[in-house]
Order: structure tokens, then C-alpha cells, then sequence
């Protein structure tokens, strides 16, 4: 397969680490942000929340106007933190060069690790199966070999999606996509 190469991103990171800490909020629309009163914006929302078109950076009264229902937490960027040391440190024991580029985001080169697409989805089943075992979170995990390949295709299949895009099916991959699927495009 040559060059292998995964993004990982974690589902809708703030408001899954608030479930996991308060289940009472698991099911509901969710948002993670600022006061919807004030000039608040979203951190991030919870899929329940998105299917009411709530989405990152959008302000958090347009998030109240389009679900009045609506639970709003104040992010807590400590904890956040916590699990993401938590999540990386198990990515970093279990494959070769982990970067991480956010709390909740980053690529794993995983050249030498596997050498088919087979084998590449094997193996991310199971370092997604143990994220969710040790931590409890949920990941979306894009494979290809390019990181912007990888990138896009880690959003192909979420949530807890796996998307593996093998040597040779890059353009076939990418060309019936929208070119605001570009990282840094959209």
C-alpha cells in the first residue's frame, strides 16, 4: 500500500465528554458553548443538536432560535484536556508517529504498521474499539495515503465511522466531492 496514513477525530469531543461525565444529558440536544443570551457562540454540538442544523461556530442564540429545546453547557477545557492526554497517550503506545494537531484531531502514520487497505481497517477497527473501551468516546477515522486524503475521508462515515481510501482510489475517491470538502477550503 505504500505510504499509510489516518486521521483521527473524535465525535463531537466537548459534548461527548460532558455525556460521559453527566449521562442524564445522553439523547439530548446538546450544545457546548457560549450563553445563548449574550453574544455566546458554539464550541460544539451533539449529533441530536446538529439534526436541528446547530453546528461549531455558529452564535449560540441562532442555536436557541433553531431548537428553543436546547440544553446549553459552559465548556469545561480542563477536563477536555484530561481526556484528550487520555486518548493520545493511547494512540501514541500503539502506533509508531502520532501528531496530533487539536484537542481532538490528528494523523497516524501507519507505513510498515499494515500493508493493505484490509489490514489498514482491521487494524483501525481495533485502535477504535479501544479508544471507546478506555475512554468511553467515540472516533471517526479517515485512512489514505495522504493526510488531506485521510482527512477528508475520517468525515466520509460519522460518526464512529471508518473510511479507508487504498492507493490508486484517491481521485476516484475525491472527485465526486464538493470542493468545500478541502481542508482549509470550505
Amino acid at each position: 500500500m505504500g505510504r499509510v496514513v489516518a486521521h483521527l477525530d473524535l465525535d463531537a469531543f466537548f459534548a461527548a465528554v460532558e455525556v460521559l461525565e453527566n449521562p442524564a444529558l445522553a439523547g439530548l440536544p446538546l450544545v457546548v458553548g457560549g450563553d445563548p443570551e449574550g453574544r455566546g457562540v458554539v464550541a460544539t454540538a451533539s449529533y441530536e443538536a446538529r439534526a436541528f442544523g446547530i453546528r461549531s461556530a455558529m452564535s449560540a442564540a441562532e442555536a436557541r432560535r433553531r431548537c428553543p429545546d436546547a440544553v446549553f453547557v459552559r465548556p469545561d477545557h480542563e477536563r477536555y484536556r484530561r481526556f484528550s492526554q487520555r486518548v493520545w497517550s493511547l494512540l501514541t503506545a500503539r502506533c509508531p508517529v502520532v501528531q496530533q494537531v487539536g484537542i481532538d484531531e490528528g494523523y497516524l502514520d501507519l507505513t510498515g504498521v499494515v500493508e493493505t487497505a484490509g489490514a489498514a481497517e482491521r487494524f483501525l477497527l481495533g485502535l477504535q474499539a479501544a479508544v471507546r473501551e478506555e475512554t468511553g468516546l467515540s472516533a471517526s477515522i479517515g485512512c489514505g495515503t495522504a493526510k488531506v486524503v485521510a482527512k477528508i475521508a475520517s468525515d466520509f462515515r460519522k460518526p464512529a465511522g471508518i473510511t479507508v481510501v487504498p492507493a490508486g482510489r484517491e481521485a476516484a475517491f475525491l472527485a465526486p466531492l464538493p470542493l468545500r470538502r478541502l481542508p482549509g477550503v470550505g
